[in-house]
């Protein structure tokens, strides 16, 4: 029989972290797409107005599509290895991302091949595409990765803070609180540098604009509750009931 490469507590940390990761990356390349919530499911968008901001329906970036998974996984890494471990992954991705950014605007310096300026079968300018879809602005980068990281703290906090007074008992409370309270401080800290501070549109607009968005993240957010525990419970079948007892107690432990 051969022996496993890793022990399947790290094993299960390398498979949390590649994931983790992996989505975080993806929610802010894919998040430059503004799609509408309700023609993609067949409804005529919405029309109202909220805080004298008129027109306002559920326009959202693509990005929103992983953040909820993202914020999932911090949960879980939160509940078997503890805020350190969090702490620690959400630094990394931080830095690939940013490291992903600079490679990405780097390539963007290049200068194009002649058949890549136009392409033959759609007419399109392709290097002038690749640009426009990646060339961020810097202001949204920034305000992008401050919130993200500062989510990820506050929520590893406030999940830490629910689990000393529930214990083991209750996971969507501590995961479900948690990741309302992160989500709502990720979704307003980046309008408000990217676009307030950054681009000094009016406060009413980031507030509107910031409601909409937290509203669908917060429904969000209620329904991958069940998601969360079939995750747990993939977690205890791999793990087995001693070792996942072990690491519940071990993340506890390195908190008091």
């Amino acid at each position: 029989m051969k022996k496993a490469i890793f022990p399947k507590e790290q094993l299960l940390f390398i498979i949390l972290s590649g994931f983790f990761i992996s989505n975080a990356l993806l929610a802010e390349f894919i998040g430059v797409k503004v799609f509408s919530l309700e023609r993609t499911f067949g409804f005529d968008p919405v029309s109202f107005t909220f805080l004298g901001e008129k027109g306002l329906s559920f326009d959202l970036t693509a990005g929103v599509l992983l953040w909820p998974v993202v914020f999932i996984m911090t949960d879980v890494i939160n509940e078997y290895y503890g805020r350190r471990g969090v702490r620690l992954l959400s630094i990394l991705a931080v830095c690939l991302i940013l490291y992903a950014f600079i490679m990405v605007f780097l390539t963007m310096g290049l200068v194009p091949a002649s058949f890549w300026e136009h392409d033959p079968d759609t007419g399109l300018n392709m290097n002038t595409a690749f640009t426009k879809i990646f060339g961020q602005g810097q202001k949204i980068i920034f305000g992008s990765l401050t919130a993200f990281l500062v989510g990820q703290l506050i929520d590893a906090y406030v999940f830490h803070q629910i689990r000393l007074k529930t214990g083991q008992r209750y996971k969507w409370l501590r995961a479900t609180g948690s990741t309302l309270v992160s989500q709502f401080i990720d979704t307003f800290v980046v309008l408000l540098i990217a676009f307030y501070w950054g681009s000094h549109y009016p406060l009413t607009w980031v507030l509107a604009v910031g409601t909409v968005s937290y509203t669908y993240k917060f429904c969000m957010a209620l329904l991958m509750t069940p998601v969360l525990y079939l995750i747990h419970h993939f977690i205890r079948q791999f793990l087995g009931p001693e070792q996942t007892k072990h690491l519940l107690q071990r993340a506890m432990n390195q908190e008091n």
